[in-house]
């Protein structure tokens, strides 16, 4: 790439604009993408459907824009939890991040096209079929862990990403080939129900995937694991040593778009809720994925971690006893019920 321009001014106007980490990318088929088909084929996209149109986009992005040639990759970094745990996954407590950053990406790509005029630019965030952790991990912004999130040793796995696809040839920003794991294997033997392998997560038992992403009755084997998780999960980050406090973490910028509106719902308040309650509570964050009837199925799973609430006892039994409520959320209200009998 020898007329290519240099990466460095476009990485520092991604910094100005409150980036955690920017690097680029040739757009091509990146690292990994040959692992994407045998992992549909497995199955283990789950109820991900979407998963399964575009799989030559998603290997393959340069058909997203004609002409691409780069891809400059971004990342934020974001509020993590108490170590204690949650009800909703740290990313979607804030504002949701697929508009906080994409307002910045546009910004970035006006400023881009006013100094390039002949060239195009295309901003992604997690909006098109693209396998932005394997081209973050090319533009050297870190190295998928064994949760298959992507880390940067010193910062963690903390991160929403971003991608600006553009016709401009920029030379590429190095990439580390050190692996962030070793021999450790805490999000495997962390993980409630058993979704990861190493470099690779089963969506079918995944808790984030259950709980946001599954439009219908969630099996029962898994609601031991799903806990008091109503929306996603933190357990396989909360565990990794990469994003246990260091001096460069702590020292970040973080988006106040990210600080949390909320941190807990209470499971009483959820599964009274109406269509307008779950609107006024939830617009503009990310929490805005699961419908009505998922968040009151999955209030009705976190209902069995809350046995000694009478109030809350009674409740889900009158929806499991309904004919009248949506089958996924009844099921879910009978098995706790089972649960919190001790049958």
């Amino acid at each position: 790439m020898s007329g290519a321009l240099t990466a460095k001014p476009f990485v520092e106007d991604c910094l100005s604009k409150g980036f955690a980490l920017a690097g680029v990318t040739p757009c091509a088929a990146p690292p990994r993408a040959e692992l994407l088909r045998p992992w549909l084929a497995e199955g283990l996209a789950g109820s991900m459907e979407w998963m399964h149109r575009n799989v030559e986009l998603r290997e393959n992005p340069a058909g997203l824009l004609s002409g691409a040639a780069s891809i400059i990759c971004v990342a934020d970094r974001y509020d993590p939890p108490e170590l204690s745990g949650g009800q909703i996954a740290a990313y979607a407590k804030g504002r949701d991040y697929h508009r906080v950053m994409k307002r910045r990406l546009h910004r970035l790509c006006d400023g881009w096209q006013k100094q390039y005029p002949q060239a195009s630019f295309r901003a992604c965030v997690d909006s098109a079929p693209i396998m932005e952790r394997a081209h973050a991990e090319a533009a050297g912004l870190g190295r998928i862990g064994k949760h298959t999130l992507l880390i940067e040793q010193g910062i963690g796995s903390w991160l929403l990403l971003g991608e600006v696809l553009t016709t401009l040839e920029i030379a590429p920003t190095p990439s580390s080939e050190d692996d962030p794991c070793g021999t450790c294997t805490r999000c495997i033997d962390a993980c409630p129900t058993d979704a990861i392998r190493p470099w690779e997560v089963d969506a079918r038992r995944c808790i984030a995937a259950l709980t946001i992403e599954c439009r219908e009755v969630i099996p029962a084997d898994f609601h031991e694991g799903i806990g008091s998780w109503l929306f996603g999960c933190d357990v396989c980050q909360q565990v990794c040593p990469h994003n246990q406090p260091k001096e460069r973490s702590k020292d970040l910028q973080i988006d106040s778009d990210y600080r949390p509106r909320l941190d807990a719902l209470r499971l009483h308040e959820v599964l009274m809720w109406s269509a307008d309650d779950r609107l006024e509570r939830l617009q503009g964050t990310p929490m805005m994925r699961a419908t009505l009837d998922m968040w009151r199925r999955n209030a009705c799973i976190a209902a069995a971690e809350h046995g000694g609430d009478v109030e809350l006892q009674q409740l889900i039994e009158r929806i499991a006893e309904s004919d009248d409520e949506p089958r996924m959320v009844r099921e879910a209200a009978r098995s706790t019920r089972i649960r919190l009998s001790g049958a």
